[in-house]
């Protein structure tokens, strides 16, 4: 646990999992009035920030007691995400996980995710829950500009890119969805402690199943 500046805590912890259950856990503190005047709590891959914490000390001994194992960080809105699985790397990651590209949709579809933390770009979630036998790598050559609204994987992250931008992801598919709109409060759509359902839908004037890249609605 480190002090940064004046008013905050950076908890340091081993993985994705400690901290979404941290996260959690001083969410729902916070929320009882428990943490005292906190402002903001900022979960990342290993660390987790607690910013404009009135009293420090107090709360650097509340964290020391915390027992969050078990804990999980979902328990926000749930949101559903209509993608069109028609990306670039479908057929490839389909491979790789030794299924038809209809099998790689249901497969993708059939977890409720939920947003670990956020960054890269604003409104990016890193979303947890595929198991960790679909987990595929990064490319091995990013793309020099990803189109915005892609559905993408990498390693135990599925993500959706709010605007164009470089990125080496896996790409299965696209949403229309708006992911960031700084007129809107919040301006992020996926924040963290959100669940995530993917619901495949047909791209408009698509013929039916895969051809013409789409998937039916499961």
């Amino acid at each position: 646990m480190r002090r940064v500046g004046e008013r905050a805590l950076l908890v340091e912890l081993a993985d994705t999992d400690e901290v979404s259950a941290l996260y959690a856990w001083a969410r729902d503190a916070r929320a009882a009035g428990a943490l005292g005047e906190v402002e903001e709590l900022v979960p990342a891959a290993r660390t987790l920030l607690l910013d404009g914490v009135a009293d420090l000390d107090a709360v650097a001994a509340l964290l020391r007691t915390a027992r969050p194992r078990g804990a999980t960080a979902a328990g926000g809105a749930l949101v559903e995400v209509p993608t069109v699985y028609d990306g670039a790397d479908l057929a490839e990651v389909a491979a790789l996980w030794g299924v038809s590209e209809e099998a790689a949709v249901r497969i993708h579809t059939a977890p409720e995710y939920v947003v670990a933390f956020c960054g890269f770009a604003p409104g990016f979630g890193y979303l947890t829950g595929l198991p960790p036998q679909y987990h595929p790598p990064r490319r091995a050559t990013p793309r020099s500009a990803v189109p915005a609204g892609s559905v993408a994987l990498a390693g135990a992250f599925t993500g959706v890119y709010p605007r164009s931008s470089p990125g080496g992801w896996q790409l299965l598919g696209r949403t229309a969805l708006l992911l960031w709109d700084a007129a809107r409060r919040p301006a992020a759509l996926l924040e963290p402690g959100v669940r995530v359902r993917f619901v495949a839908v047909r791209a408009p004037g698509a013929p039916s199943g895969l051809a013409g890249g789409a998937a039916l609605r499961m």
